[in-house]
């Protein structure tokens, strides 16, 4: 098997010659467009105290989504063959791990996001340590270090000598055989974290989604438009996590065996469907803000203040400990009590 592994960057043969103008394009835009969104919302978070759980989450968020930014124009140079093959080593022993390792944060952090909401939207009076915000720090905290960790050994173990093969040089030629072993478990344990969490997300806003149509009944139609919203921004996490990363999600694994095994049929549609699946997953750092936009109040109105040039109001900082589906629910409940 070893032997296989080690002959299978030679047999997969791709051509790149349209990839390689198409993807650098589409990436550069992205860039662009994400550098914007990312820096704006961390120069608002970071001025916002992490006084919620949910705030913690969303901050370490945007620190993943920014260092994903960062490394793309690495894969742009790198897909479309400008600089080095030195260049190229660098993207697959760093950026490229980065890069990968960032958006799995991400994923795991919209998971733990998604937990949060359930116990302060269907359980807002239980007690749990889970919504404290120390514990929060923690949990951000662990997420960073594990992944990190796991991801270090393709970094450690792609120390190769830096070939071509059939004039451009391949990530995997770097790896080795360990390192190809690795790289294909790693993939394995990436598909675990990205269906996991998805199970979770689809479990806690179906308990949430419930909750706002039990409310919606007792407040009857004078809340109509506010239950509409609620509900709308209860699926917003799980309508831009499915979209962006399931797709990339079901060509991962194949394409991982063409570069692992010697499974080499459909070699260059599978490639194409991973790049092009790929990037989709990477328009996840223009989308999160709207997670940030949708569920989080005092980002709203910071961002509001800021785009208009006015005074951030002194007194709307208490409500970073609330996300907007927890302040609707609760003006459904009031209306309610008021009839």
């Amino acid at each position: 098997m070893n032997n296989t592994m080690s002959n299978t960057s030679i047999k997969c043969v791709r051509d790149t010659s349209v990839t390689a103008v198409v993807f650098p394009c589409l990436y550069s835009v992205l860039f662009i467009v994400a550098l914007i969104l990312n820096s704006l919302a961390a120069w608002i978070f970071f001025s916002i105290p992490s006084t919620s759980t949910f705030v913690v989450f969303l901050k370490n968020v945007v620190v993943a989504d920014l260092l994903m930014t960062l490394t793309i124009p690495f894969k742009v140079l790198s897909d479309a063959g400008v600089g080095s093959f030195y260049l190229r080593a660098f993207y697959c022993r760093y950026s490229a791990v980065l890069f990968y390792i960032t958006m799995y944060i991400s994923i795991l952090l919209l998971g733990l996001i998604s937990l949060d909401r359930y116990l302060k939207v269907v359980r807002p009076f239980g007690k749990s340590f889970l919504r404290q915000v120390r514990v929060g720090q923690v949990l951000s905290a662990a997420v960073w270090v594990v992944m990190l960790s796991l991801a270090l050994p393709n970094v450690i173990l792609s120390d190769k000598p830096v070939q071509t093969s059939g004039g451009r040089l391949k990530c995997t030629s770097l790896k080795s055989k360990v390192g190809l072993l690795w790289h294909e478990g790693f993939n394995y344990f990436c598909q675990v974290v990205f269906w996991g969490t998805l199970a979770l997300m689809v479990v806690c806003y179906t308990f949430i989604s419930k909750k706002v149509y039990e409310s919606y009944k007792a407040s009857k139609s004078k809340s109509r438009g506010a239950s509409r919203r609620t509900k709308a921004k209860v699926f917003v996490v799980v309508g831009v996590f499915f979209i962006c990363f399931a797709p990339y999600h079901f060509a991962r694994v194949p394409y991982t065996l063409t570069q692992t095994r010697s499974a080499t049929s459909h070699c260059q549609a599978l490639y194409i469907a991973k790049e092009t699946t790929l990037w989709l997953s990477t328009t996840n750092v223009c989308l999160d803000p709207l997670i940030y936009v949708f569920l989080c109040k005092v980002f709203r109105k910071r961002l509001t203040a800021t785009l208009c040039r006015k005074p951030f109001p002194k007194g709307t900082m208490e409500a970073s400990t609330a996300t907007s589906t927890q302040l609707e629910m609760s003006q459904l409940a009031h209306s309610n009590n008021v009839k």
